[in-house]
């Protein structure tokens, strides 16, 4: 007895001295939309690091509720049936009361099963396929930039050149408060609008318009990045300044500078630079290059003609007029942004101009091996290269609602290009014992100047019962000229002696002018309140009018010798109606579609200079199908199928006479079949944001029946090559991808680790030996990263290749080889304001048989700095690039029975000293907007 009374007594002592440290938590839950209290609502405390429950109460009649427990952290969860779940973590730092402000509860029903989560480090809003990020919760240093901030988000990833990846995905458009900034280029905003300006990251799949509109999902969607800006940074200006100059005649000037007013926003940037590193990022291509394509490539889901220029001087011209890591370039670049809103956000204006100046030149080695049935050949190639572009180019966008269920929507798009292009050519081709068979010596010139005019017109309105109505209208224009100058000289060989020579040396003139309008007209019909029909009718004119003129050298050197065989004058004229039917159902945890469309095209080509014609005639069908399935607001189960008919281009059929490379024949099979695509795509996605942990996994499998393919054939006495497309069987594609991410909470560290893998198979004929080629690339790779505020940051992220190709025609060859890819990359903040950088790319590749030279680079990169003025905004640094000097430019292409390995110039080290200023003035804090 006396012994349980001194246990009963020691647990009430106890009990009395946790009661002590304890704290009393007391709140109140409520539905705010509704204004009233939530009765018997569940209240937990769990334990962050397992998520064991610790205390467990319910609300009271008026929603109160009120908890004890002693100092430390916790998980706040806050439930009720048919309401979003409430999760907060709350730290209790000393015993006392804890009053915690009203908790606003939700239906789901009316946020789409909103998921609030909210901690020291990290705040995370989910409200259907949008994740939302309070950029405040995640700590950049001062100065950082948006690419900073986003390198910090759970499941994004942002590489060297700044492409982005969300969840999975590559971000295809970075939006400032819902509007498109300089237009479609990312890094003009993440890498010059300061972290410190966003309130709100929102990562969401971005939907057509007609979806949008109709609120039907036509299985059209981009990954897309919206940066909500706070209020106190709408009003004001602000920018940033860079100065740099460096050694070897190395500099990088820049300057960005913004002007908001509310809705209003004005910026200017401009760039003066040569380091490769600004000015050339890697959205302009998909910003200017896919509105002003050489080749129309009308949309292939609503089943027209795929149509290819053959006027345009491609075959002296290959350059796209970008920057692609080759050479060492030179640029000046700059733009406008305006955009502005008004009427209630009723009428809206967006416009963009953009100018750009670039310069590169460089030079080439490719080493390349044939694979013929019974032998190999090889050739050895240089270039010289001199390539320049002045681009001007102009965007706006114009939005009027009309009232609530019409609006109009105005895109437009113009541009120029003024393009000069010089290459030399030194090629030797030789015989499986290495014996000369021919030498190619050839230099191309080329001036020509683009003019391109694109607009886009759409009006919707929602009828009655829910029906919709859109038309769209779409509208490119193309007008191409150029002059070129081509001098090729070839010197054939017989057992190491020459035989005879072959000269070329003509100018030539191209002009290619195209017009497309494309027009659409979607009516949607409901059947039920999840199932609607959707129906389609469109047509569209494709014009093309090509004339290309050869000139040989006539008296007195001058090229006035017409050469008929190498000139013609073509004009292609395509019409299409098209039509589509589909069926759609929206439940509330799956979506599936189904549907198909079909073209009936007719394609009319005339000879203008032989006066003669040619007629054929097409369907193309498209059918479709998705099914979506959500186990929740965060997994999701897909699956997508696509068919797609594609008729032979027109090069393929009837390609032109062409003599700009004497040793590489075209001909024409009139014979070839349309091809049809089927594409399958199924994909996983589940992320849990309390635990920060994602899984993205996909596949792709694609199969393409009579494929079209090349038949080639290659004289082993003289090397030229004789190409010619036919129609194949067994060509395949499949692709495979898996992300896995989570944080270890106790270390503080992130982990990301990927794998993919590529399987592909085609057939081509190799001198009438049908050739079978699979190839295969498993790649598998891991990052980790970690950061401490004021202290430092890393991060490193490993990836192990490892690529096999074998062929049919020569079973005696194979390639298999392994790559190695580290890219570590840290910053240290030292005392005084001090900070270190330093970066590197390291790339390890296997010497094999026939890459005997395995060419490692290890680019480092660093600077040190110093950081002055309020808020740290000055900063003066002292920067190297490829400290160790390795940077040699390096390629391997492994393509059917053809290997190659090619070095080329790029920028090698150099140091540079530079200036960064980032200067601020807001004006007054608007109220928090609705």
């Amino acid at each position: 007895m006396p012994r349980l009374t001194v246990l009963l007594l020691s647990f009430l002592l106890f009990s009395v001295a946790v009661m002590a440290q304890s704290s009393r938590v007391s709140g109140t839950i409520a539905d705010t939309t509704e204004k009233k209290s939530l009765i018997n609502g569940s209240v937990l405390l769990l334990r962050p690091t397992d998520s064991i429950l610790v205390r467990h109460t319910r609300t009271t009649a008026g929603g109160h509720f009120q908890l004890t427990a002693p100092p430390g952290h916790y998980i706040l969860l806050v439930t009720y049936p048919s309401y979003a779940d409430y999760v907060d973590t709350l730290v209790i730092k000393d015993s006392g009361a804890v009053v915690l402000p009203i908790i606003g509860m939700t239906l789901k029903s009316k946020l789409l099963e909103t998921v609030v989560v909210s901690g020291n480090k990290g705040a995370v809003r989910i409200k259907g396929d949008t994740t939302e990020f309070n950029a405040d919760s995640f700590k950049t240093q001062a100065g950082a930039n948006v690419e900073d901030l986003l390198k910090k988000l759970p499941g994004i990833q942002v590489d060297k050149n700044g492409k982005i990846t969300a969840q999975g995905e590559a971000v295809k458009k970075v939006l400032v408060d819902g509007e498109e900034f300089f237009g479609d280029d990312p890094t003009l905003v993440t890498q010059n609008l300061r972290a410190d300006m966003v309130d709100k990251v929102q990562v969401y799949d971005k939907k057509s318009d007609q979806a949008t509109f109709t609120g039907i999902d036509d299985g059209q969607r981009e990954k897309t990045i919206n940066l909500k800006l706070k209020n106190d940074k709408k009003l004001g200006y602000f920018g940033r300044v860079t100065g740099g100059i460096g050694t070897d005649g190395y500099y990088d000037e820049q300057l960005m500078a913004n002007y908001f007013k509310k809705k209003e926003k004005i910026s200017a940037y401009g760039i003066i630079s040569n380091t490769g590193k600004t000015g050339l990022n890697w959205g302009e291509r998909d910003s200017y290059g896919q509105s002003f394509a050489d080749n129309i490539d009308v949309d292939q889901n609503t089943g027209s003609f795929n149509f290819t220029s053959t006027g345009n001087n491609d075959e002296l011209d290959s350059w796209s007029g970008q920057y692609e890591g080759q050479g060492k370039p030179s640029v000046k670049t700059g733009g406008l942004h305006f955009n502005n809103k008004w009427s209630d956000d009723n009428i809206s204006l967006n416009g963009n101009y953009k100018y750009l100046q670039l310069n590169v030149a460089g030079n080439n080695v490719t080493n390349s091996e044939n694979i013929l049935p019974t032998s190999i050949s090889f050739n050895n190639q240089t270039q010289n290269f001199r390539n320049q572009i002045t681009r001007h180019t102009a965007d706006g966008n114009y939005e009027v609602k009309f009232d609530s269920t019409s609006s109009l929507k105005i895109q437009a798009t113009g541009g120029t290009d003024h393009k000069t292009t010089f290459n030399e050519f030194h090629n030797d081709y030789l015989g499986n014992d290495t014996s000369l068979i021919n030498h190619n010596d050839r230099i191309t010139s080329t001036v020509g100047d683009k003019n391109i005019l694109n607009s886009y017109l759409i009006w919707r309105k929602k009828l009655a019962k829910g029906r919709t109505i859109s038309v769209a209208v779409r509208e490119n224009y193309t007008d191409d000229k150029s002059t070129g100058s081509l001098y090729s000289n070839t010197q054939f060989y017989d057992k190491g002696g020459p035989t005879y020579d072959s000269l070329v040396d003509q100018l030539k003139d191209f002009h290619t002018v195209t017009t497309l309008i494309d027009s659409r007209a979607t009516f949607t019909q409901p059947l039920s309140k999840t199932s609607f029909l959707v129906a389609n009718y469109g047509v569209v004119i494709n014009n093309s009018h090509s004339n290309r003129d050869s000139y040989n050298k006539g008296f007195g050197g001058k090229y006035i010798v017409l050469d008929s065989l190498f000139s013609n004058d073509y004009k292609y004229n395509v019409f299409t109606h098209r039509g589509g039917l589909g069926y759609t159902m929206i439940k509330k945890k799956f979506r599936f579609a189904l549907g198909s469309d079909v073209g009936f095209t007719q394609f009319d080509q005339r000879d203008l200079v032989a006066d003669t014609s040619g007629h054929r005639h097409f369907v193309n069908w498209y059918p479709n199908a998705n099914f979506t399935w959500s186990f929740t607001n965060m997994r999701r189960l897909g699956f997508n199928y696509n068919g797609r008919t594609d008729q032979p281009q027109v090069t393929q059929i009837q390609p032109i006479y062409t003599n700009e490379d004497p040793l590489n024949i075209t001909i024409g099979n009139p014979a070839l079949k349309p091809k049809f695509t089927n594409q399958f795509r199924l994909f996983f996605n589940d992320y849990k944001v309390l635990t920060d942990r994602g899984i993205w996994v996909g596949i792709n499998y694609s199969f393409t029946e009579n494929d079209i393919a090349s038949k080639v054939t290659i004289d082993p006495d003289s090397g030229k090559r004789v190409n010619q497309y036919i129609n194949v069987q067994g060509d395949y594609r499949l692709n495979g991808w898996a992300n896995y991410s989570f944080k270890w909470k106790k270390p503080d560290l992130r982990f990301n680790i990927n794998g993919n893998v590529n399987n592909s198979g085609n057939v081509s004929y190799i001198n009438g030996v049908a050739n079978k080629t699979r190839s295969q690339t498993y790649t598998a790779g891991y990052g980790v990263y970690k950061s401490k505020e004021k202290k430092y940051d890393f991060g490193v992220q490993f990836n192990a290749s490892y690529t096999e190709s074998r062929s049919t025609v020569n079973t005696g060859i194979s390639t298999k080889y392994w790559t190695y890819q580290i890219n570590p990359e840290t910053n240290w903040f030292l005392p005084l304001k001090f900070q270190i950088h330093a970066e590197a790319d390291i790339n390890l590749r296997e010497k094999t048989p026939i890459f005997p030279n395995n060419n490692n680079v290890a680019l480092v990169n660093g600077w040190i700095g110093k950081k002055f003025l309020k808020n740290d905004a000055l900063l003066i640094k002292v920067a190297v690039n490829d400290l160790f000097n390795q940077n040699i430019g390096f390629n391997r292409n492994v393509n059917s029975n053809f290997i190659s390995q090619s070095t080329y110039t790029t920028i090698r080290r150099y140091g540079m000293f530079s200036v960064v200023w980032n200067f601020t003035k807001a004006g007054t804090p608007m109220p928090p907007q609705r």
